[in-house]
């Protein structure tokens, strides 16, 4: 089973991406391989996350590219707006899967198989808000490993 963790009641979810990303590429141990990041999301978000990962920290650089940017084989975080695009295939890496949408994936067990950790970032937004519950649901009820990081209360 996967641990599917949920970071629930974000104020900012793209600014919390950034630092969520920062942190969990970042905390790769010495000598050790680099944890890769794949992000799903809807294309305006993911279009103005590529901005923000540029320009949030003038001291951090967070490697990143789309999926189909003919780098993204090599780069250790890759955005796409489809779960199950054809072109995830030929990207090698996929340690976290970190979700900023509120679709459900069509096929939870080619997700889980793929991703060893996958992070629901859900906003304070109502419509969010209960997406985010019937994702919950939804995985528990297919047996995940799930947790719970509420956001309101940092």
């Amino acid at each position: 089973m996967a641990r599917i963790d949920f970071h629930s009641n974000v104020a900012d979810k793209l600014e919390y991406a950034c630092r969520l990303t920062r942190k969990i590429w970042s905390a790769t141990p010495a000598g050790q391989a680099v944890r890769n990041i794949v992000m799903v999301g809807e294309k305006a978000d993911l279009q103005k996350l590529d901005e923000l990962l540029w320009t949030f920290s003038s001291s951090d650089f967070l490697p990143h590219c789309f999926l189909d940017d003919e780098a993204a084989a090599e780069t250790p975080i890759v955005l796409t707006d489809d779960f199950s695009s054809p072109a995830l295939s030929s990207v090698p890496h996929a340690d976290v899967m970190i979700h900023l949408g509120m679709r459900m994936p069509q096929d939870v067990a080619a997700l889980v198989a793929r991703f060893p950790r996958i992070v629901e970032v859900v906003a304070v937004d109502e419509v969010e808000r209960l997406a985010g519950r019937e994702r919950y649901k939804a995985y528990r009820d297919l047996g995940h490993d799930l947790h719970n990081f509420d956001q309101s209360k940092s």
